[in-house]
């Protein structure tokens, strides 16, 4: 069982269980860097990412805005399926024009003019729900686009993590059902060992929901998303400079 594969279970799951993102936002650029193919990834990361949203859904539910998740249900699901099934066999490298975008985002919480800016760009949701789409079929990383928009609504923390659970667990559902019906022979990967990557992840989760999210107040969890927007536009940047 691949060691790197483990930690980054682990590390990325932390961050999930603040944000409700992060499994694929932050694990999928690092496991494509140490070598492991698209596919790959994508069947030993979804799996985890919606155990761990669903156990965020369980717990806070009632806290999920509709409005907000009808839009995903769509506007941003078909083009998931769509430009996944597209580029299974090509790569498009789009991690450099997220991450600077993700950096601007982070950046409305210390600047008045940046905010207004922003206000204008996420007046056009409907757009921008069909961009996250294409974004995350084509690179995996549509998540970074759709904190992006939570933190911009200003929800209460309980609202802003179970939403982008919710709207990220179906987000992973539509590709893992993409990625069975049209690439199930590009998927070589033991059942035990995803099975193994699955637990790991919801205990790491558990435990970090209790020491972690819960001592978070709302005025502080709005600076860690901040600062969560921030380091995933680094690490995007990063990306697409190797």
């Amino acid at each position: 069982m691949p060691v790197d594969i483990m930690l980054t279970v682990v590390a990325t799951t932390m961050i999930q269980s603040l944000f409700g993102a992060g499994v694929l936002l932050f694990g999928t650029p690092l496991l494509l860097l140490f070598g492991h193919g698209f596919v790959e990834v994508l069947v030993v990361l979804l799996p985890i990412s919606i155990g761990i949203n669903l156990l965020q859904i369980i717990k806070h539910h009632v806290h999920i805005d509709f409005a907000f998740y009808r839009n995903v249900l769509i506007l941003t699901l078909p083009p998931i399926a769509l430009f996944l099934f597209l580029v299974t066999h090509a790569r498009i490298n789009i991690s450099l024009l997220i991450g600077v975008f993700l950096l601007f985002i982070a950046c409305k919480e210390y600047s008045a003019s940046i905010a207004k800016m922003l206000d204008r760009i996420m007046a056009f949701e409907k757009t921008y729900f069909l961009l996250m789409g294409i974004v995350h079929g084509v690179s995996n990383l549509g998540g970074s686009l759709l904190t992006a928009l939570v933190h911009h609504k200003h929800y209460e923390k309980d609202a802003a993590r179970v939403t982008v659970a919710a709207s990220y667990a179906t987000f992973a559902a539509v590709q893992l059902l993409t990625l069975w019906l049209f690439s199930a022979q590009q998927i070589d990967l033991s059942i035990n060992h995803t099975a193994v990557y699955l637990l790991v992840g919801m205990l790491v989760f558990m435990l970090s929901d209790e020491m972690l999210y819960n001592a978070l107040d709302r005025a502080k969890y709005q600076r860690f998303f901040a600062a969560f927007l921030a380091v995933s536009g680094l690490t995007l940047i990063v990306k697409s400079l190797n």
